[in-house]
């Protein structure tokens, strides 16, 4: 499986009610109009100036063959530039925002030989207000009526066949001077196959990233948590299935008992902390602090659980926030202490601590930096992420630990084994998650693996345990792709893997032969309708057809337009994912798979029908204005109607975050900004409250107080 030709956009924004993470990253890109304008043709090496005024789309062109590899610069002179890539039929594959000046590269490798399309758009005519501001009163680096740029295409070439100068192609958008940086080390069979690193670790210091520089590696950390836990019910201080309040007595009791066992696998029914905390204006993405002693708070004003323990897998910070606590109170010592002590000095990982706070020093770092409307910014750390993340380590040490997967010197062989294997719901589906650990196949090679964002720092770490292979990436920068991991393992294991197929495409499908063109679009309605994810039932995909458009939503999400690469399998125009459609024996479509960020997700087709749209007009909308209070954020909303361009619309308002338009749904719900609204009313048809819900928290209620 080939990368798609450009990342997702990374670009850090003001964040509204959204989560930061909106769940399964099903997050829609906004196209702007844009003016004709003649294509100029690139060459490799070649360096253009122009100039972009408001309104403006400049427009140039790449020749590229089977397998390549293309890399580009903008310097952003004068004007904060958004670059889009479009394939030979000018369907968006790719968006790159960068810092709002100097330069900011873009980097992939197309899927098909052609001609492809980059686009250079203005950054304030796409998004049609300041990236940064408002609130806080930054501004936006655009602002001119006209602004200078200079485009360089730095490579186009053949995708190497060696998987080291691979890497090189790979990593070369990360490398340079004034670029944040990362670092790659492949192994097999305890030899060590590839080890460098490339760009900065400190662009204030101009220090260079090296291999054994210490990075934030964020969730990847989670394994290590998870271990920690297993050996200490390997050591009689704990059991997998103690109520958690066995060792916390401070945390309420729910109807429901939540056991270690569901914290270390995502499936205990809390509301996960740091979307709650965005919920009530939290402002993460400036350093807001967070203290670990919060958890405890948090978990003490959710009224009820979100679902029934070991019913649902929802990626939770907090469960394993507890985790790390359950560790400190069962041995007696601080969770970095415990770490060092007994998993990282017997394992000679001497390059490896945990953060315990984000005032702490950590010798030999690499500061994150995430665009900014002038150049890169240095945000920091998010507070409170201990156990959930907060390990700074190196790619050098990640070998030393997965290696002890394969051959256990601390720990037992019976814990690993366990931690790789998929937990089982209460209804007998598996989550395709272990303890700590994602597991699934690649080119069938099982893979086990874990990635981590913090604010700024991204990792990935993947273990082959077949062939007893693994690699790791890590990165200091937000536009850091960690997915790439996957890809160069193919270059590196590909021998062990099966034959690769191209995406998606299911074995009755004569791909060769289909043409988009061609598809009957009456065939998609068989397709349409609602679909679960086996994981976590409550969030369902929507799949219907609008004449010969198709279209996804997600709950609390955004429409999508997803368009045919075969009779069974479609591809998100605006996000890297593709679903495929399922079917019976007897030829019944009963479920679909997403696949996305190299983990494919199973669900369900819903036999109910999806409730009809409701388009309430302005006097109806009025129902809804009003002040609303949470008396478990603490926070406060206001709700108006506000004259939109498709006509009169609910707007939400919180003092610390961006205002927030919502979109009808069903009867009395909305939805806007990846958030979903549902609205109470009492039995005289008033509305008294809301329900509210961004991913992985949900079901927050608001109050009406005026």
């Amino acid at each position: 499986m080939k990368p798609s030709p450009v990342p997702r956009p990374t670009r850090s924004r003001l964040p509204g009610i959204a989560s930061l993470a909106a769940a399964l990253g099903l997050a829609g890109l906004l196209l702007a109009p844009v003016s004709a304008q003649a294509q100029t043709p690139l060459r490799q090496g070649q360096t253009v100036a122009g100039t972009l005024s408001r309104g403006d789309t400049a427009r140039y062109t790449v020749e590229v063959g089977e397998d390549f590899y293309v890399l580009g610069q903008v310097d952003q002179v004068s004007v904060d530039v958004v670059v889009r890539v479009l394939n030979s039929e000018g369907r968006q594959i790719g968006r790159f925002d960068g810092p709002g000046r100097g330069p900011s590269r873009f980097a992939g490798t197309p899927d098909d030989p052609g001609t492809y399309t980059i686009q250079l758009i203005r950054d304030d005519d796409e998004d049609e207000r300041a990236t940064w501001a408002p609130k806080d009163g930054w501004t936006a680096a655009s602002g001119a009526e006209s602004g200078e740029y200079r485009l360089t295409l730095l490579r186009v070439e053949r995708l190497s066949s060696d998987p080291k100068k691979r890497v090189d192609q790979y990593m070369a958008r990360y490398d340079g001077a004034g670029q944040p940086g990362g670092a790659v080390q492949v192994w097999r069979d305890g030899r060590t196959l590839f080890s460098k690193a490339y760009g900065m670790a400190n662009l204030a210091y101009d220090v260079p990233f090296r291999t054994d520089t210490r990075t934030n590696i964020g969730s990847t950390t989670k394994q290590f948590t998870a271990f920690a836990i297993m050996l200490q019910a390997e050591r009689g201080r704990l059991s997998l299935d103690d109520d958690i309040r066995k060792h916390v007595p401070e945390l309420p009791e729910f109807d429901h008992t939540i056991t270690v066992r569901h914290i270390i696998t995502h499936t205990s029914g809390l509301r996960e902390f740091l979307n709650l905390l965005v919920l009530g204006g939290r402002r993460l993405d400036r350093g807001d602090w967070i203290d670990r002693s919060e958890l405890i708070e948090i978990v003490q004003r959710q009224p009820a659980l979100q679902n029934v323990p070991g019913a649902e897998w929802n990626y939770n910070n907090t469960a394993y926030g507890l985790a790390a606590l359950i560790v400190e109170r069962t041995s007696g010592q601080s969770f970095p202490e415990f770490m060092q002590e007994n998993v990282f000095g017997p394992l000679g990982m001497t390059r490896t601590m945990v953060r315990p706070s984000v005032h702490h020093i950590v010798p030999d770092m690499s500061e994150g930096y995430a665009p900014g409307p002038d150049g890169w910014l240095q945000l920091g750390d998010l507070g409170g992420a201990v156990g959930a993340g907060g390990i700074y380590t190196t790619v050098g040490d990640l070998q030393k630990w997965v290696q002890n997967y394969a051959n256990p010197r601390v720990g037992s062989r019976k814990i690993f084994d366990e931690m790789m294997t998929s937990f089982v719901l209460n209804d007998g589906k598996e989550t395709g998650y272990g303890y700590g650990l994602f597991i699934d196949e690649q080119r069938g090679l099982k893979r086990i693996h874990h990635g981590g964002a913090d604010v700024s720092h991204r990792s990935m770490l993947a273990y082959y345990p077949e062939i007893n292979a693994g690699i790791t990436v890590q990165g200091n920068g937000a536009d850091f792709q960690s997915g790439i991991a996957f890809e160069l393992a193919e270059a590196f294991f590909g021998d062990a893997m099966e034959p690769e197929e191209k995406k998606g495409i299911v074995a009755d499908d004569d791909v060769d032969a289909f043409d988009p063109a061609d598809y009957d679009a009456a065939a998609f309605d068989e397709l349409a309708g609602r679909y679960a994810l086996d994981a976590r039932p409550s969030f369902v995909l929507t799949f219907t057809r609008d004449g010969e458009t198709f279209y996804t939503q997600a709950t609390g999400q955004s429409r999508l337009e997803i368009r045919p690469t075969s009779a069974s399998t479609f591809q998100l125009t605006a996000v890297e994912a593709s679903v495929t459609f399922l079917r019976s024996d007897d030829g019944a479509v009963t479920g679909v798979n997403l696949d996305q960020g190299g983990q494919t997700q199973h669900a369900t087709r819903l036999e109910d029908e999806a409730p009809a749209k409701w388009e309430p007009d302005a006097k109806a909308l009025q129902a809804f204005t009003g002040r609303y209070f949470s008396e478990e954020l603490e926070a406060f909303y206001t709700i108006g109607v506000e004259e939109g361009a498709e006509g009169p619309a609910l707007v939400v308002h919180h003092r610390r975050l961006d205002d927030t338009t919502l979109t009808p749904a069903e009867q009395d719900q909305f939805s806007g900004d990846g958030v979903s609204f549902a609205f109470e009313r009492d039995r005289n048809g008033v509305v008294i409250g809301f329900y509210v819900a961004n991913g992985r928290t949900r079901d927050v209620r608001f109050e009406r107080v005026r």
